[in-house]
């Protein structure tokens, strides 16, 4: 013990003295060897490495550690599910240790298509105030009774509100009894209460609450990916946001269709172009939706669905896994078709923590620029595709620069849709 104490210590004064002697940079560089790292046990990762160093492994059985043909770099290779550490030391004295830990490997079958989304609300929603013409003048008694544009009538009277049918009866009574309605809103996250009375419009006599309210959205987007065991599913790669409010729609449930692309409407700088697409004929419901978040839309498939060209389960890597240089997205621009185009991953953060901009890519194939200028609303969730691994989805398009945009890691659309890759169990978010 007392002898691991002395190389540790003269290890750091042979630092100390390689930075006094003028190699501040090299040695700045070999800090940043990352303390820990996860990996799966198919998977390969350098580590870069700017002065000759050694590195030993004290886990034999999780992982094993190569030195790169370029003397600069350690490939970490998984080797079985498991935790250890590599020791990295200069000159036989060890300055730095490496956690290690080895996950099981985890596959999932990339998605492509195009999806028909409709969204059903928390309640109802409240996307603007409207005046009536009362006896006094114009007034809005929404707006009186202090309803906020996004809040989300969840109770009226007590009695849980799902639809929009469900408040015409609540308006008609108290307007002719002259009783409040006592309203329970969700707003922000925080329950507030209040009183409305309905007003009657001089125009056709009826009692109304001056709120325009909505229950329901829908849109398209693109299937990600779904797990073949659990069926659960990702896609989109981003939250899905009221048109009038701006905000993102709290879901009490949902459902997602197949959808045919009609036809294209061409991106150019300052103007994202747009996916123009009808919800197939069939009507088909392909799978639920239970969650609506920052990383997209997830829920469970009640089918298994096809692309057509990748329908086998394919490894995932994580973020510290992609490298720039080319990739491949799936994705529908013309019917139902799946087809692969090419990519650039521009950069990537390896990140610790879940964060929706993750990747840059840009568009580099030149048969997608010519029919959709770049990334259009409705690619959105278009899964990325390097060296035979799904790396991520693609999310949101530069207004300036069509042709580019950012992507998400999977594995953060992965920790959403409730499963747990770290101990390749699976949680439910939903519940």
């Amino acid at each position: 013990m007392q002898i691991d104490k002395i190389r540790k210590i003269i290890g750091v004064l042979l630092l100390v003295l390689l930075m006094s002697l003028g190699f501040m940079k090299e040695v700045q560089e070999y800090v940043k060897i990352p303390k820990s790292l996860t990996v799966f046990e198919s998977q390969n990762v350098s580590v870069n490495r700017s002065i000759p160093v050694n590195a030993s492994q004290d886990a034999e059985t999780a992982f094993t550690v190569q030195k790169n043909t370029d003397g600069k770099t350690l490939d970490v290779h998984g080797k079985k599910a498991g935790e250890g550490e590599v020791v990295f030391d200069l000159a036989g004295f060890p300055v730095k240790k490496t956690g290690v830990k080895v996950l099981p490997d985890f596959k999932v079958i990339p998605g492509g298509q195009s999806i028909g989304v409709k969204l059903n609300t928390l309640g109802v929603l409240v996307v603007g105030h409207h005046q009536i013409n009362t006896a006094e003048g114009k007034k809005s008694p929404g707006e009186i009774a202090g309803v906020e544009v996004g809040d989300i009538i969840t109770k009226i009277n007590g009695k849980k509100i799902e639809q929009m049918s469900d408040v015409t009866p609540f308006i008609q009574d108290a307007g002719n009894t002259g009783k409040p309605l006592d309203l329970v809103l969700s707003r922000e996250d925080q329950e507030v209460k209040t009183k409305l009375y309905p007003l009657k419009d001089e125009n056709d006599r009826s009692y109304r609450i001056g709120l325009y309210i909505r229950d329901s959205a829908a849109g398209i987007g693109t299937m990600t990916f779904y797990d073949p065991k659990s069926k659960k599913y990702g896609a989109l790669g981003h939250v899905i946001s009221d048109m009038d409010t701006k905000k993102p729609i709290v879901v009490e449930n949902g459902q997602i269709v197949r959808s045919t692309v009609t036809s294209i409407e061409k991106g150019s700088n300052g103007n994202p172009g747009e996916k123009l697409a009808r919800f197939s004929g069939d009507r088909k419901i392909i799978g639920n939706i239970t969650r609506n978040s920052p990383f997209g839309i997830f829920g469970e498939l009640n089918q298994d669905i096809t692309n057509g060209i990748m329908d086998k389960a394919m490894p995932i890597a994580l973020s510290n896994e992609v490298k720039e240089g080319p990739a491949k997205i799936l994705t529908v621009v013309d019917n139902d078709k799946v087809e692969e185009f090419d990519v650039e991953v521009v950069s990537s953060v390896p990140q610790k923590f879940p964060a929706t901009k993750g990747m840059v890519i840009k568009i580099t194939d030149e048969e997608l620029l010519d029919k959709t200028g770049g990334i259009v609303q409705g690619m959105s969730g278009s899964p990325i595709i390097q060296n035979e691994k799904v790396i991520g989805a693609v999310t949101h398009v530069f207004v300036n620069d069509p042709t580019s945009g950012y992507g998400v890691h999977i594995e953060w659309m992965l920790n959403e849709a409730g499963i747990d890759i770290y101990g390749n169990q699976e949680k439910d978010k939903a519940s």
